[in-house]
């Protein structure tokens, strides 16, 4: 190929730029260009030479050999992507009500329905949120011993505010902690004692509404003139919005000037006062981040993500800031708000989709339909071009996970221990962090949010699969071990219905990681790829064999196989 040039967006308009040849290596040919970040996020594709067939253009998606949209061009940010910790966590979610308790004694609620730790969970019905088990924050502070042995670095707490649920996102206050949990001093000891074992620890804040007893909510029913009203949407007669249409769950107006100060302001605000110590919080992840400030033709939202990271900038400039989207995340992480988001539109959908068991009826997260068994070539285009979509800084800080406390578990879904461990094989090597749901190391099950809200059977050692936190503790130290599985670039090199394989690249660096559902056929790759003509095994049984000039990796299945390349 004799020539390539960068198509760049500036000011809307494109513009070219030629690349000059800079030689090869490893089979590879290289070209290089000067590109001028104008614009604080900048596109660009390539264009590519085909002689007698034109040319072509390749972007995040792949290589196309017709007009394309922008939709899925490489973007360059001058944003600042985060603090550069977050590139190397493993995240830990834990539910505090089901992880752990301690000896405390406290009187319960009106509203809680007391349970045994071990009894079942209630996941449908009314009684589903005031089932309450009596996990608390010092109950967690007691077992950080587990996740430092299984490699994690970050603790990710649901909300600890009161409320009247066990879930706690209908917050009846942010000014405290919930005394349930052991009240503020126990949230100060839990990150003392986090921050002394070297974890972080992070927040969940629900920026989208309060509980329906909250005193902001209170007094603006209550008092017409009150300067709380302006917080809700709501009419001279008191009707007020509510997420999704949940009575107690009343929607915030964050246009209010005075809100965004209680709540996101650099004083003493919602999300200041918690990164503060002593509490010290090393970030927030935001309920419902998609419909934050967004109600009929009002649309904040992307004024709050970039105040919000201004507030955190300033209070604590080492923290993260990660935004749940269940869908499509695209259009609002550029870079200059939220860090990165839940990933389940670009990692969690594909794997289940890719994963599943014939014996899982259900759907996935409130789908109406049931969610198809899909193969392997569709599976990497959804991964692919969610991660196109957005900045590289971004897609490498969003939190991948096969399993959250607003999902099925994935040992349910995938259906045996080997699927289990191919799902994890993907979370440690993929782009991105991986988030654990505490629990599905030790293979916890769950037909659906509720029900994934298990407790932890730390009384019951044997009702862990000790083989599968085997599995996900031996995945973590490669991660941990490997810079190109946490920090290398990404390329797709397999995608057969039943296996899928790419490199995780640094300069110094090669790993190819190939994960498969069941026995395949097996596959030939370029000999290049390991110019000294050693596959070093990392992990799994299988070996790779350089020969030939070719690498030929085995059809072995269900497992995952990861090796350093030269």
């Amino acid at each position: 190929m004799d020539t390539v040039r960068i198509r760049v967006i500036r000011d809307a308009e494109p513009t070219f730029v030629d690349a000059t040849p800079d030689g090869t290596s490893d089979g590879d040919q290289w070209f290089t260009a000067d590109v001028e970040v104008h614009n604080p996020m900048t596109r660009y594709r390539v264009q590519l030479d085909r002689g007698a067939l034109g040319y072509s253009w390749l972007n995040g998606s792949g290589e196309h050999h017709r007009d394309i949209p922008d939709a899925h061009d490489f973007r360059l940010t001058t944003y600042d992507p985060g603090p550069d910790w977050a590139r190397d966590a493993v995240v830990y979610q834990v539910f505090p009500d089901r992880f752990a308790a301690s000896s405390a004694h406290r009187d319960l609620p009106d509203w809680a329905e007391p349970a045994g730790w071990d009894d079942t969970v209630i996941h449908q019905g009314p009684h589903t949120p005031l089932q309450f088990y009596g996990g608390d924050l010092d109950g967690i502070r007691g077992k950080l011993d587990h996740l430092t042995d299984l490699g994690v670095t970050a603790l990710y707490l649901t909300p600890v505010f009161p409320a009247r649920s066990n879930h706690r996102y209908n917050a009846s206050s942010f000014a405290e902690v919930d005394p349930l949990l052991g009240g503020d001093p126990a949230l100060a000891r839990l990150a003392q004692a986090c921050h002394d074992k070297g974890l972080r620890i992070i927040g969940d804040l629900t920026t989208n509404h309060s509980g329906d007893d909250h005193p902001w909510f209170r007094s603006a029913l209550d008092h017409p003139n009150a300067a709380e009203r302006s917080f809700y949407y709501m009419d001279a007669a008191g009707d007020y919005i509510s997420w999704l249409g949940v009575p107690s769950l009343p929607k915030f107006d964050l246009g209010s000037q005075e809100l965004r100060n209680r709540m996101f302001g650099v004083g003493d605000s919602v999300v200041s006062r918690w990164l503060r110590p002593p509490y010290d919080l090393d970030g927030w992840r935001i309920d419902v981040a998609n419909m934050t400030g967004r109600h009929g033709e009002h649309d904040h939202g992307n004024d709050i993500a970039t105040l919000i990271r201004r507030t955190l900038d300033h209070v604590r400039p080492e923290s993260v800031l990660l935004a749940e989207y269940t869908n499509d995340f695209t259009a609002d992480l550029t870079g200059d708000g939220w860090q990165g988001s839940m990933n389940y539109a670009g990692f969690g959908r594909p794997v289940w989709s890719w994963l599943q068991s014939s014996d899982y009826e259900a759907s996935l997260q409130g789908n109406p339909y049931r969610t198809a068994r899909r193969g392997g070539p569709a599976t990497a285009a959804s991964m692919r071009e969610f991660a196109a979509a957005v900045p590289w800084k971004v897609a490498g800080r969003h939190w991948n996970l096969t399993s959250s406390h607003d999902t099925a578990r994935i040992r349910t879904v995938a259906g045996t221990p080997e699927m289990v461990r191919v799902a994890a094989g993907l979370l440690f090597t993929y782009l991105g962090t991986p988030m654990v749901f505490a629990g599905d190391e030790i293979g916890l099950e769950g037909t659906n949010g509720e029900d994934a809200r298990r407790t932890m059977p730390w009384g019951r050692p044997d009702a862990w699969d000790h083989a599968t936190l085997a599995v996900y503790r031996d995945l973590i130290a490669v991660r941990h071990a490997h810079p190109a599985l946490r920090r290398g670039g990404l390329r797709w090199v397999l995608q057969t219905d039943d296996a899928l394989g790419y490199l995780r690249e640094t300069p110094d660096e090669r790993v190819l990681v190939v994960v498969a559902r069941a026995p395949w056929s097996g596959a030939l790759l370029p000999g290049a790829l390991a110019p000294t003509g050693e596959a070093g095994r990392l992990y799994g049984e299988a070996e790779l064999t350089v020969a030939g000039g070719a690498v030929l990796v085995p059809g072995d299945g269900p497992g995952v196989g990861i090796w350093q390349l030269g």
